[in-house]
């Protein structure tokens, strides 16, 4: 009896187990499965959604620093959000000589911190319904909720919609938006 007492045991264990496994799985981005165990840059690399992201923090020699320890929150812009930029815009920000320029837009998008959406949400909320996030890049991003779905608002009055929340890196978190958010021009 005791052995199969155990083994109920173990049997309910292990299926409980796989049951948080699948409920607490990283969302995909891009087509690719995001893994906790590894860095905002490596996921990133895999998304064919972030390809010009991916191409900007190289050009802006950001790669280190975004490997590094974090934590980290990445508002990350999707390839048609830069796309939406202005024509020109992304090829004139990638040349060397506007390396500066780069890192501030890229900078305006990260946090140091691991804000999960319902942290956000919760700041929102408390602040009565707008909360000033201050970024890396020395930008201040205002952020509303409304319907369960948050927006960011850069200081330009552009609004960017979080469309996938809460990918969780090894060394903060990502949340993919749909506009790249610019400082004040």
């Amino acid at each position: 009896m005791t052995k199969s007492a155990l083994r109920a045991v173990a049997l309910a264990t292990a299926m409980s187990a796989a049951a948080f496994a699948a409920h607490a799985k990283n969302p995909e981005v891009g087509g690719a499965a995001m893994f906790e165990n590894k860095n905002i840059v490596e996921n990133a690399m895999n998304s064919k959604d972030h390809t010009t992201l991916v191409a900007a923090v190289k050009a802006a020699g950001l790669v280190g620093t975004l490997e590094g320890k974090g934590p980290f929150t990445v508002f990350a812009p999707t390839n048609e959000a830069f796309a939406a930029l202005p024509d020109g815009t992304v090829e004139a920000l990638l040349k060397p000589e506007n390396k500066a320029k780069l890192t501030k837009v890229l900078t305006c998008h990260v946090v140091a911190a691991d804000a999960m959406a319902k942290a956000v949400a919760k700041m929102i909320k408390d602040d009565g319904g707008e909360h000033d996030i201050k970024t890396v890049g020395g930008c201040v991003l205002k952020a509303r909720e409304s319907m369960g779905k948050i927006t960011l608002t850069d200081e330009n009055g552009d609004v960017a919609h979080v469309t996938i929340a809460d990918v969780k890196q090894s060394n903060g978190v990502i949340h993919v938006v749909d506009k790249v958010l610019l400082p004040k021009t």
